[in-house]
């Protein structure tokens, strides 16, 4: 596992957090997509005991990291953010997607 500084420049704040390898590789795809980019993102999916990759193929509309807060108690100080991108499909379905370390982008 790395440590390393996350930046979110929208916020303008700047967070220490813990993050695997893959984890920062998947941040720096997001960080290199632009609006336009055809994309495939696979997810890997666990319910209980069981575990599937999710695949979703689209057109990058936007992708931004969303600040949000927990379903529990937290201090206001205490910044959460979530890196999603909306994807158009290509019967014209706009879906968004929220990424995390069991996340893959690829060019399509």
């Amino acid at each position: 596992m790395l440590f390393g500084w996350v930046g979110y420049p929208a916020e303008r704040t700047i967070r220490w957090c813990a993050m695997t390898s893959k984890y920062s590789q998947v941040l720096a795809q997001f960080d290199e997509l632009t609006i336009g980019d055809r994309v495939e993102v696979e997810h890997l999916v666990t319910v209980g005991q069981k575990s599937w990759i999710a695949k979703t193929c689209g057109t990058v509309v936007r992708t931004e990291r969303r600040r949000h807060g927990l379903h529990a108690q937290r201090n206001p100080d205490d910044q959460v953010f979530s890196d999603t991108i909306l994807l158009e499909l290509p019967d014209g379905e706009l879906t968004s997607l929220t990424l995390d370390e069991f996340t893959t982008i690829r060019r399509a």
